[in-house]
């Protein structure tokens, strides 16, 4: 029995404001699947409220209830999600994710160059610029001049894979030049290697708010004006002869599927079943039915104990936000973790650069880099503020406004 490619995956849409959207994937099971599904529901900006997952090792059917936006393309978020989604001839095995056996073709990457005239927001708006063209921010370079002028370098991938054509290349200059206006003096494009966003070894001095792994969650939330946050987990290997229960109990938060989702794929771990409800308290339940790669439930109780860790630390503390003095300067720095597949966490600059904004707190220099702390690789956002006009904004607000932005508090 066979499926229509089309029918991979259905969306229908809320017919009331506030109101669920359902979207439905039918399609082959891999290991990571549902990670994938939900950095790009993430990336669309849509909150999931709630989920039914069930496979039975080789097929898999997901459904997802979002609540959309009233400017979501739901045409192309469906093109994007068939896109991450095997392809039916895969349904007769079982597609284990291996970063180390089937690692994917690197995407090209591009340097996008230009210079224009400073002005408050101007980097959140170019940040929104390459999101709504599907362009991928992989590293950033942006520096002021005296002269108030800004020159940017984004490092870029391309999910339409297409900005080797000069039409693409030409759309993105007039999208720029469309919001940009006459402050744009030049913009090129070109390519460049896959090095230049590699992972670097060496890691630039960051303060222990980013590099340490211990929970201290009562105090950094305290200081963020979030109310204390818990996460419970329990595992239970009584009621399945070849799975294991995972329950987790825990507050609410932008991408929280995909957090969660993430620390799965990067154990390699598949999910038979698995249902997430949202209350109106922002409390989540889970019930998740999982096991290993080698189709047993996780009996060792090291293991546990190391999923168990990484589950709460990844749910509890999903990004590192810190902002530190560098000289006179004040500096912002951000982190989150990155798949073991290479990919990142969708649009942590873009949440970034809005809080920034909304603050009405320029920002002097901005970079994105990669590094290894501890035993994971790191995306690491660092930027200077601008602080020359005098009307600098108390510390513990910017900390407390980048870090509801980008938990979805705001």
């Amino acid at each position: 029995m066979g499926i229509l490619y089309d029918d991979v995956v259905m969306i229908r849409q809320s017919e009331k404001e506030g109101e669920p959207s359902v979207i439905t994937v039918n399609c082959p099971d891999k290991t990571g699947l549902g990670c994938d599904l939900c950095r790009l529901i993430l990336f669309f900006g849509l909150s999931i409220v709630r989920v039914d997952v069930s496979t039975d090792g080789k097929w898999c059917y997901v459904v997802f209830w979002v609540i959309g936006k009233p400017n979501t393309r739901w045409g192309l978020l469906k093109n994007r999600l068939m896109g991450v989604c095997p392809s039916c001839s895969s349904a007769s095995g079982m597609l284990f994710y291996r970063s180390e056996l089937q690692p994917p073709k690197p995407p090209d990457v591009f340097l996008l160059k230009f210079c224009c005239r400073d002005r408050r927001g101007l980097l959140h708006d170019v940040t929104v610029v390459l999101c709504e063209l599907e362009l991928t921010i992989k590293r950033v370079k942006v520096s002021t001049t005296p002269d108030g002028r800004v020159m940017d370098l984004f490092f870029i991938t391309d999910t339409r894979e297409q900005m080797h054509t000069k039409r693409r290349q030409d759309d993105t200059h007039d999208y720029l030049q469309e919001v940009l206006g006459d402050s744009m003096i030049s913009c090129d494009i070109e390519m460049v290697g896959p090095e230049i966003t590699a992972c670097s070894q060496g890691i630039p001095f960051l303060p222990p708010a980013i590099t340490d792994d211990k929970l201290n969650s009562d105090i950094d939330e305290r200081q963020r004006g979030s109310p204390p946050s818990s996460v419970t987990i329990d595992m239970d290997n009584s009621l399945s002869p070849s799975h294991t229960l995972v329950q987790i109990v825990c507050q609410d938060h932008k991408g929280l599927l995909y957090d969660l989702m993430r620390t799965l794929k990067d154990y390699n771990i598949q999910i038979s079943y698995g249902r997430f409800t949202t209350k109106q308290t922002r409390k989540c339940e889970l019930d998740l039915f999982i096991m290993q790669a080698d189709g047993k439930k996780i009996v060792d109780p090291n293991k546990q104990d190391a999923l168990r860790s990484r589950i709460r630390r990844d749910l509890v503390r999903p990004l590192r936000v810190s902002l530190a003095s560098r000289g006179p300067d004040t500096e912002l720095l951000v982190a989150n973790p990155v798949e073991l597949s290479g990919m990142g966490r969708p649009l942590v600059f873009h949440d970034i650069t809005l809080a920034l904004k909304m603050l009405n707190t320029g920002i002097f220099l901005a970079e994105i880099g990669r590094y290894m702390i501890g035993d994971r690789e790191w995306e690491v956002y660092r930027l200077l503020l601008d602080e020359s006009d005098g009307s600098s904004v108390p510390r513990h607000r910017i900390e407390e406004a980048v870090w509801k932005m980008l938990m979805g508090w705001e």
